[in-house]
């Protein structure tokens, strides 16, 4: 743990009165057994930096026995970045990868050019009537590292930089801001905060990165005079400096980065910024041309119809 001089709001006098240029609300869908709200994609924006799914797991209690049980399911073109604030999720993959994740660790699968891998609660986990709540994001690939070669890599709480100063605790999860990086790979220039406020604490978010957002884990923040409550995804205006004030305990998440080179199609579990790629990569998993999942082999999700 560290205290910066960059974590002091002081340091940016003057407030943009039209600090959010977007209010995204993710809808709750339930995806057997917990609620899933997904903020990006959304209509409006499909991206934030390399950030193009933005879902929040839970928080759900599950009964005795039950637990998150997703079956082994392929990706390409992008990576996948699941990080927890309560439960444990075991993550397998065609790589021979095998690791639970606990709270404040970091799981970063990079897809490339094909991946399969499954999500599961093991049987011990589920024997408790286990919790989860947490954040799963898919982060674009720039089009020259979009075929790379498939990887898995794990970090534990204590390998990520926590920043504290009065009121507030920052971890960088991954990419670099407020003088600290995160030893995370990444393919371009981002950042990736998970941020504790107490009551009253602010916390300054400077203007590096070209794009920005806030999501609201929890609690209810204040931006430029307005009141967010959680489950919100604001997106900042590009260039000026912000300060968020917490107006009660909470819990954010700040996100972004260079804008990506160019959209990308989306197809299912695939993303690409070519629909050739995703058509191949389709008839790939339906023919069973993917690689399998060691020691996770009897049941997969199949291709949708549409």
């Amino acid at each position: 743990m560290s205290t910066l001089q960059e974590l002091d709001p002081d340091c940016y006098d003057a407030e943009n009165p039209d600090a959010v240029d977007l209010t995204i609300v993710p809808r709750a869908r339930d995806i057997g057994g917990f609620e899933v709200r997904r903020a990006l994609p959304s209509a409006k924006r499909q991206m934030i930096g390399p950030f193009i799914f933005w879902d929040q797991m839970g928080p759900a209690a599950f009964p005795i026995g039950e637990g998150v049980n997703v079956r082994p399911h392929p990706h390409i073109g992008l990576a996948t970045l699941t990080y927890l604030f309560d439960g444990e999720i075991h993550h397998r993959d065609s790589l021979g990868s095998s690791q639970p994740i606990r709270p404040g660790e970091v799981n970063l699968m990079t897809a490339g050019k094909g991946i399969v891998h499954s999500e599961r609660m093991d049987d011990a986990v589920k024997a408790m009537g286990p919790n989860l709540f947490g954040i799963q994001s898919w982060i674009a690939l720039p089009k020259s590292s979009e075929e790379t070669a498939p990887a898995f890599e794990h970090r534990a709480q204590t390998e990520l930089p926590t920043l504290e100063a009065e009121g507030k605790a920052v971890r960088i999860v991954a990419g670099s801001m407020w003088g600290a990086a995160s030893p995370v790979t990444t393919f371009s220039e981002m950042i990736y905060a998970d941020v504790a406020l107490e009551t009253g604490a602010k916390l300054p978010i400077p203007a590096e990165h070209e794009e920005r957002a806030i999501y609201v884990a929890e609690g209810t923040v204040i931006v430029s005079g307005d009141r967010f409550e959680c489950g919100q995804l604001l997106v900042l205006h590009p260039g000026d400096p912000v300060t968020v004030e917490a107006a009660s305990r909470a819990r954010i998440q700040v996100l972004g980065g260079e804008p990506m080179d160019g959209p990308r199609f989306i197809w299912w579990n695939f993303v690409h910024s070519s629909k050739d790629r995703i058509e191949a990569a389709k008839a790939d998993w339906k023919a069973g041309r993917f690689d399998v999942v060691p020691d996770d082999t009897e049941e997969f999700i199949p291709l949708p119809e549409k």
